[in-house]
């Protein structure tokens, strides 16, 4: 079978997390199967199509290295890729529909048909499907939609992906419009034809689009067209296991915001391609090929794919590890010079600087924040790390590196790290009874970045400053 996969989103905004995953499973499949990999625009929703809609999704996709094998512009051999340039070809589907007698004209206005409803809804009818009152009725010169004529007491079941077998019935389902008044075909009936012209052999999605699908299988069974192969995909749900809503500010939900914040692509790829698959294989990080050869779609989950912020941090800031330095400034630099952070330094400052934190960063603008926790919070020692001043020597041992500190007139780091040694040796402290008082003593934490190089970062006097307010809390303590 010749594999041929389809990401169809709507351009009413940007790139949503959950569409993301969507595009990137599809991705997967493709590249797992040699087979291709479409991209098409679905944009008949003209009231919620928004201005530069189609370019966002395309160019969130590329960052993050989510390349279509046909689009627009691209390998076009089933193009048109936007519906609105289709509309010759549903309205040709729809006419044979109608002439085949599987679909009818339905002049009901708006109001007609809510008053219809509302008089299902006192009636206390569950099901509040259309009468009909239209099938069979004469032409009339007035506007008009195209309903879908829904066979009676017809299943329509198939076997999914991930769900495994799922069965609907007619019975539920009401004649639904297929064309709209204006013209523009509804989102099932378009779907259902450009999966097949397009050639798709398998659609998979988001299991919110499973209630699409029998109205989809309707299509198909009219015409007599071969079905493609469905697979729902669980939803992404926070960590109350509720479903990402795009009023959650919880979480940020759009690949832009994430690629603002400066995360990396590869990073975003390996993490989403996590949502709801489970690879064959040890660890999270997983490189792009090694994704693509273990994509299996039997080990889709069939459980909701729980959204874990930590998750992502902790796989962005492995990414972040492994770049270069050189990458790593690039990537951070311009948050920086956004708040006029190291504008008066040089070059070797800022590559220093970002030396410290590299290893602590999640994401690029974090580089700000770990800035300013680092140079601009008031210095205070934390509680966890009191006990370590009061052990024996301790007071001597900082006194001493005051001394050694105060009587070099510009230390760089490699000099911190010789006065470091030499204030042990004078005072006769070692290893963790060395490195941890003074690590307190400047940074007032037991845990951080490289002791010499914070220190060159910070400067003389303020190191200094610090030694000085230790040496004034080991003093007060000890009364």
């Amino acid at each position: 079978m010749t594999i041929r996969v389809r990401y169809a989103p709507s351009p009413t905004g940007h790139l949503h997390i959950g569409n993301a995953r969507t595009a990137l499973f599809n991705y997967l499949f493709a590249k797992h199967k040699n087979g291709t990999f479409i991209v098409r625009i679905e944009d008949t929703d003209t009231e919620r199509n928004v201005e530069s809609g189609i370019e966002s999704q395309l160019e969130q996709l590329a960052w993050l290295g989510i390349t279509p094998d046909e689009t627009i512009g691209v390998n076009e051999t089933h193009g048109p890729y936007r519906q609105l340039e289709r509309l010759d070809i549903y309205t040709r589907y729809a006419k044979e529909l109608l002439e085949k007698g599987l679909a009818y004209k339905c002049y009901c206005t708006k109001e007609e048909l809510e008053a219809e409803r509302e008089a299902m809804r006192q009636a206390g009818e569950d099901k509040l499907h259309y009468s009909r009152k239209c099938l069979g009725a004469p032409e009339q010169d007035k506007p008009f939609a195209i309903r879908f004529k829904v066979p009676e007491n017809t299943a329509f079941p198939f076997t999914d992906i991930v769900k495994g077998g799922v069965r609907f019935s007619s019975d539920d389902i009401g004649d639904w419009v297929i064309v709209k008044q204006n013209g523009i075909p509804t989102y099932n009936f378009a779907c259902a034809i450009d999966d097949h012209l397009m050639e798709i052999s398998h659609v998979l999605r988001g299991e919110d689009h499973i209630t699409n699908t029998p109205k989809q299988l309707m299509v198909f069974d009219a015409f007599g067209w071969a079905k493609p192969t469905y697979g729902h995909m669980t939803l992404i749900v926070n960590d109350q296991g509720k479903k990402l809503s795009k009023r959650d500010q919880s979480i940020i939900q759009y690949i832009e915001q994430y690629r603002d914040l400066g995360y990396l692509p590869d990073a975003m790829f390996n993490f989403i391609s996590l949502l709801g698959f489970s690879p064959d294989a040890d660890g999270e990080i997983f490189t792009r090929e090694q994704l693509i050869d273990l994509f299996e779609e039997r080990r889709l989950s069939t459980s909701p794919a729980t959204f874990d912020a930590n998750k992502l941090a902790f796989i962005n800031n492995r990414y972040i590890k492994a770049l270069s330095l050189d990458d790593t400034v690039a990537l951070c630099k311009p948050y920086l010079a956004e708040e006029g952070i190291g504008q008066e330094k040089d070059n070797d400052w800022l590559e220093s600087l970002i030396a410290v934190f590299k290893d602590r960063l999640s994401y690029g603008k974090e580089i700000v924040k770990l800035y300013n926790d680092f140079f601009n919070r008031p210095f205070k020692i934390d509680e966890d790390a009191k006990d370590m001043l009061q052990e024996d020597g301790v007071e001597n041992l900082i006194a001493t590196f005051k001394r050694l500190v105060e009587n070099d007139a510009s230390p760089d780091a490699d000099a911190y790290k010789a006065l470091i040694k030499a204030a042990g040796k004078e005072a006769n402290m070692k290893g963790k009874m060395l490195f941890m008082p003074i690590r307190i003593a400047v940074s007032g934490a037991m845990h951080g970045p490289d002791l010499p190089k914070m220190m060159h970062l910070l400067g003389r006097d303020l190191v200094t400053k610090r030694l000085e307010h230790t040496l004034a809390f080991i003093g007060a303590a000890d009364k």
